[in-house]
């Protein structure tokens, strides 16, 4: 039997693959020179599920920490655990981070940063998820924005959501429409043409209430 030359990893490649011995002795090797993968992800899960019990001190030192990582590890998988840290942080924290994930190549992270701002209640956040909508090139982001912004009763959610009804994809437009239903506190049925001329009314009377009172 010929060997072909050009494997990246020898002969023995294919059964490293499925042995078990070969795994877990490329493993302890690991172990040896320091903190493998497994460990360093691991960890990291653990932070992001105990992070909003942490006192505010415990909060700031490990942000500080989750931002190096976001920062320098290439893993998309590490910077999105660290971005779900920070979305469980309290309000007062990790909205830089947040915003951070919000520019980050990976689609995932950035779904993830937008599931953060939408548990978070200031304008800021919502102007974030606002402008996400309206400027991410992809689908799943862009739906997640749009989900997270269910959870802001203020105007720049609503009109954020109201541009969502024109989107020429289907389950966009009925995503749209149930955000609307939980910003607004109303319901206008389940088409977009009947949130749009409902919200635009509403629109027109509020700024002919203001131009009344302008007058007096």
């Amino acid at each position: 039997m010929t060997i072909a030359p050009g494997c990246h990893d020898g002969p023995l490649y294919a059964l490293k693959k499925v042995n078990p011995y070969f795994v877990m002795k490329e493993w302890r090797d690991d172990r040896q020179l320091g903190i493998t993968d497994f460990e360093r992800h691991q960890e990291l899960q653990d932070v992001a599920g105990g992070i909003a019990r942490m006192t505010a001190d415990r909060q700031q030192y490990w942000l500080s920490e989750l931002d190096k990582i976001y920062e320098h590890d290439p893993s998309a998988e590490m910077r999105r655990l660290a971005v779900v840290a920070a979305g469980r942080a309290d309000e007062a924290n990790g909205l830089d981070l947040l915003r951070k994930g919000l520019d980050d190549d990976d689609f995932k992270v950035r779904m993830e940063a937008c599931r953060g701002l939408g548990k978070r209640g200031d304008e800021e956040a919502a102007r974030l998820l606002a402008t996400t909508v309206n400027a991410d090139p992809d689908d799943d982001v862009r739906n997640s924005a749009i989900a997270a912004l269910g959870r802001f009763q203020s105007p720049v959610a609503v009109d954020a959501l109201r541009i969502a009804l024109n989107d020429s994809d289907p389950s966009t437009q009925r995503l749209a429409v149930n955000s609307l239903r939980d910003a607004t506190g109303k319901d206008f049925g389940d088409q977009p043409q009947e949130w749009i001329a409902a919200l635009d009314a509403a629109g027109s009377d509020s700024a002919d209430t203001e131009a009344s009172t302008e007058r007096f």
